[in-house]
């Protein structure tokens, strides 16, 4: 009778440890593909970033590139207007001038 009682106990003991290796396998099958689902989505997230990340990049080259055009307008008109500016002030010297070298010559002439 012991050994019935035994092996009823061994029996019982093996289906326990058979199940719960059953489940313990489906529960780390669950897990992978748990883990699997995860990364795909963390990588889907991160093109998404990347995508994003290289629009802006591209949008701020963009907005350089207009912000440095202008500076260059900018920069030619100012020195336009003092070439003109330096322009005008040796007209009215060599203006100047003139008129001086003229009363010079008139006073000699007296």
């Amino acid at each position: 009778m012991k050994k019935v009682i035994l092996s009823s106990i061994l029996m019982v003991a093996l289906s326990i440890s058979f199940t719960s290796c059953r489940e313990a396998k489906d529960k780390a099958k669950d897990a992978v593909e748990e883990t699997n689902d995860a990364l795909k989505e963390v990588g889907e997230d991160m093109k998404k970033v990347g995508e994003d990340a290289k629009d802006a990049a591209k949008e701020m080259g963009d907005d350089m590139k207009e912000a440095g055009s202008e500076a260059l307008e900018k920069a030619g008109d100012a020195a336009k207007k003092v070439g003109e500016d330096v322009k005008d002030a040796a007209n009215k010297v060599a203006d100047k001038t003139k008129a001086v070298a003229k009363e010079v010559k008139e006073e000699i002439e007296e």
